[in-house]
């Protein structure tokens, strides 16, 4: 008589999991191109990356994405010999979403730096859809100024529309400014997006589909890849106090900040303030409007406690 064993069961996930000894090494021959004075430049309040970082977890991104880069080129040029026109210039997507205080800003930062230095790749431009939030006098005419960040606080349609003209090539589209100073956007003032290789959009919303977007038709269609820059809730909500109590103690001083006015708060003032803001706002708007929008993501960056990935979830195609 003999025996079988079954087979292991196949995994029903749309994701391959990495933990960080397995990833780093895809990293494969990239170099590290950059050095302290760049980290610096590009790190986050109260975020402490290191180069052992970007080597382990970031550079296999970066190489990663060089690949479809390429790939995605390929493929646009495949296309337009398809249909008899000239191969036109198609700059890749890449959407970058997550909690407030989870370091979205800084991994788009840093993605942007090291994308830029690859030789194929050396246009690479970030936008931000801070600027594409209502400006505060309509989200006061609408009661929504303690609803900032929420789907309704957004000009989806506008935002929507800049997503789809530089995807159909437009040489130059307009993105507004918004300033964490002022807490509103700056009025007259536009980033220029000129036909880059890569554009990274960032931004908590990038991935939404629900409220405030126009039926059918979703920004998050207009990327070729998107990443979800994750954490325990819990552990968001530490960094975002820890946060808010740094920023008292710098930007806040600022007389012609908007917050200028926490900027005399004691630290138990502070923290029971900042908890408050998450408790009401930014907590709910993580649980659900944010977090569902995770399993849509290309790849999940899943940080531990003390802001390093510990490991990566990468969609299989």
């Amino acid at each position: 008589m003999t025996s079988s064993t079954s087979p292991p069961p196949l995994s029903t996930s749309p994701f391959l999991r990495f933990d960080r000894a397995a990833w780093k090494p895809l990293r494969a021959a990239t170099p590290l191109t950059l050095d302290e004075d760049d980290l610096e430049a590009v790190r986050g309040i109260n975020e402490d990356i290191s180069l052992a970082e970007v080597e382990a977890i970031y550079l296999p991104l970066s190489r990663l994405l060089n690949l479809y880069v390429g790939a995605t080129q390929q493929l646009h040029s495949a296309t337009d010999t398809f249909l008899g026109r000239h191969h036109a210039k198609v700059p890749y997507v890449v959407g970058i979403a997550g909690s407030v205080a989870v370091g979205k800003s800084t991994t788009a930062r840093l993605l942007q730096l090291l994308l830029s230095r690859w030789p194929n790749t050396p246009k690479v431009d970030l936008v931000t859809t801070d600027g594409f939030l209502h400006p505060n006098r309509v989200l006061e005419a609408r009661g929504l100024m303690e609803r900032k960040g929420f789907p309704e606080s957004y000009d989806a349609a506008k935002l929507l529309r800049f997503v789809a003209a530089v995807k159909g090539g437009v040489a130059e589209v307009s993105a507004p400014v918004y300033s964490h100073q002022t807490y509103d956007l700056v009025e007259g003032e536009a980033q220029q997006v000129r036909t880059p290789d890569i554009l990274i959009l960032e931004g908590l919303n990038v991935l939404q589909t629900g409220d405030g977007m126009p039926a059918r038709i979703f920004v998050s269609d207009y990327f070729d890849f998107s990443i979800y820059v994750d954490a325990p809730a819990d552990v968001i909500e530490r960094w975002y106090i820890d946060r808010f109590l740094t920023l008292r103690e710098t930007v806040f001083t600022d007389p012609d900040s908007y917050f200028h006015r926490f900027a005399a708060m004691s630290d138990a003032e502070a923290v029971a303030f900042a908890r408050e803001i998450w408790m009401t706002i930014n907590g709910p708007n993580l649980k659900r409007n944010i977090e569902p929008t995770r399993e849509r993501a290309d790849l999940i960056l899943e940080k531990g406690a003390e802001h390093s990935v510990r490991s990566v979830r990468l969609r299989r195609l």
